[in-house]
């Protein structure tokens, strides 16, 4: 249970941070989204593997870091979270900014973006946190905080920069995103995730 409980603690702290900063207008929400998910990771990857997103969880799991039981509760976990946050950051965050939608010739752009950078986080953590050739290493969290602060940055302004189905839940939920785009922030974030998964097996043949 300690596991789940932690993918739900790292999440809920994920999602918060996310919705809160852009309930509030905060210009500097990409680095704050990027450090907290970076200190969450630090803080429980030794528990759960800090996945703290269902495309990680299933990159892990055709990895074959992760158990087809254990990939349904961290997904529940970590979506449960996410609407929580979302409640919360609605709460305390009285702002109530504008919708992110995405329409019409936007819609591609924003499905690529989402998949490749969800394709680049999750091929981060698999490679600096599940790898054989970089066992109990120091950098794991900071690496993967950074993927994202980078990928908010880059194409924040294209998708919304989810990158994660419960952080795109949860922005739904916060009122920060259009329940339109929640196909999006599903279809290609797993795609994504389990692309990645099959790039680290064809990479690493003798790391299974």
């Amino acid at each position: 249970m300690r596991k789940y409980a932690t993918e739900f603690i790292g999440t809920f702290f994920l999602v918060l941070t996310v919705c809160a900063a852009v309930r509030s207008g905060a210009s500097l929400a990409p680095l704050a989204i990027g450090a907290v998910l970076a200190a969450m990771i630090f803080a429980g990857g030794h528990l759960s593997g800090g996945h703290y997103n269902p495309a990680v969880s299933l990159a892990a799991f055709v990895r074959g870091k992760l158990g087809l039981v254990d990939l349904a509760c961290y997904a529940a976990a970590q979506l449960l979270a996410g609407v929580v946050a979302a409640f919360v950051a609605a709460y305390v965050v009285t702002a109530n900014p504008a919708r992110f939608t995405i329409t019409g010739g936007d819609i591609p752009r924003a499905f690529l973006v989402e998949l490749l950078f969800t394709f680049a986080l999750a091929y981060v953590v698999l490679n600096v946190a599940t790898s054989k050739d970089h066992p109990n290493n120091s950098f794991y969290g900071l690496a993967i905080g950074l993927t994202v602060l980078a990928g908010a940055v880059a194409v924040g302004g294209v998708s919304g920069a989810a990158f994660n189905p419960a952080v795109g839940l949860g922005a739904i939920v916060a009122g920060i995103a259009d329940v339109s785009t929640l196909w999006i922030y599903l279809v290609a974030t797993l795609a994504g995730g389990a692309a990645a998964g099959y790039a680290f097996r064809l990479l690493n043949p003798d790391d299974q």
